[in-house]
């Protein structure tokens, strides 16, 4: 396989880091994030999966790769799957106590990820932040935030499609008392408020920084603060959607209120 994928290079970095925390926590993001392709023993049947399970040494583990074609240079032969989302994929393994077999023989990220990792990143994924109520009294540029952050939100931020129009990043002095950085979020869409907040957590989370280092908010464009971030702030722009999301039945996986089931 000559593809490299993302995957493929925060494993690199991961090893060239010799299992440093930070690269670490940069390779088990990438995986929470990409789309995985699980194989399976049969067709799914709804929400319910029959993956193929490997018993080693090690443990048991479910295999996934993260191209289709990786999938089928392993398997050798058409094969049935399911492409879920890396953070399902985590969920569903955790409640099973099962490891995860990553491109095994046919990528430079193959490696076999054992149930404790798949849980701990399960728990870190369903994690939610605490909601607070706070009066902003001044706003500023944003300073002394580690780069590794400031990449970690770009890329988080990226992946959230249609969800907001923008989001500032900047420094606030509360009326409370206190001080901080804020990432607002300008015109989020109706509902989507605590998936951002969540996504911005990981960010924190995986970039190894203090959870407290940064607050959320979220603002209409015709608020009067709104003008004030956009003067102070550092923008990030969402990706908009380009046509209206298909309105069939989704598959397994698709659905966070309903993960699959494994049989």
């Amino acid at each position: 396989m000559t593809d490299t994928t993302v995957l493929d290079r925060a494993h690199a970095a991961m090893e060239e880091a010799g299992g440093g925390d930070a690269a670490r926590l940069r390779f088990f993001e990438r995986l929470g994030d990409c789309e995985l392709f699980i194989l399976l023993t049969e067709e799914a049947r709804g929400d319910s999966l029959s993956p193929e399970i490997f018993d080693v040494a090690d443990g048991r583990f479910v295999l996934g790769f993260d191209l289709e074609a990786r999938l089928a240079a392993f398997a050798g032969r058409p094969a049935p799957y399911a492409a879920l989302s890396g953070r399902v994929v985590a969920r569903m393994l955790a409640a099973e106590g099962l490891g995860l077999g990553l491109n095994l023989d046919v990528a430079p990220s193959a490696t076999l990820i054992p149930a404790e990792a798949m849980g701990w990143l399960a728990q870190t994924l369903d994690h939610a932040p605490d909601e607070v109520e706070a009066r902003i009294d001044s706003v500023g540029a944003p300073r002394g935030l580690p780069e590794t952050l400031l990449g970690a939100l770009d890329a988080k931020l990226a992946s959230a499609v249609g969800l907001a129009e923008a989001a500032y990043l900047v420094g606030v002095t509360y009326a409370e008392g206190g001080t901080g950085h804020l990432l607002a979020f300008v015109d989020a869409r109706e509902g989507a408020e605590a998936a951002l907040a969540k996504a911005a957590g990981e960010a924190l989370t995986f970039s190894g920084i203090e959870a407290g280092a940064m607050d959320v908010g979220f603002f209409a464009s015709q608020d009067p603060m709104a003008a004030r971030l956009a003067a102070h702030g550092l923008r990030f722009d969402l990706p908009q959607p380009e046509t209206a999301a298909p309105a069939d039945r989704p598959g397994p996986g698709r659905d966070p209120d309903r993960p699959p089931i494994l049989r």
